[in-house]
């Protein structure tokens, strides 16, 4: 029994101690003020549902920065409303997303 309290002890540490990792870098990065509210919610709908992205959102999305994007999308899936989710799944999404972005905006304009 022992065991057990100290097992879930580490785990709600970890995840009280994930939350404030994402929390403090949204917050040192200002990471919700970077992006206008329409691109957050186009981004949120490609991460966590079945929705694509625009190129305007992508540039949105890659001024937004990697680091930022990764700690919204999991401090997004810390939160119970989400709980159904699977992260594995969602945290790829977010990543073929963000690589998706990127391609575009390396791209070179056809109009150069």
């Amino acid at each position: 029994n022992v065991y057990s309290v100290l097992v879930v002890l580490f785990l709600t540490c970890g995840a009280v101690m994930a939350t404030k990792k994402n929390d403090q870098i949204i917050k040192e990065y200002n990471c919700e003020t970077k992006m206008g509210f329409p691109y957050v919610l186009e981004a949120f709908t490609s991460n966590f549902n079945t929705g694509s992205i625009s190129n305007k959102c992508c540039g949105e999305l890659v001024v937004l920065g990697k680091v930022c994007h990764s700690a919204l999308v999991k401090r997004t899936l810390e939160n119970p409303l989400f709980k159904d989710l699977n992260p594995a799944t969602i945290i790829a999404k977010s990543i073929q997303t963000w690589n998706n972005c990127l391609a575009f905006i390396d791209s070179p304009s056809p109009y150069a």
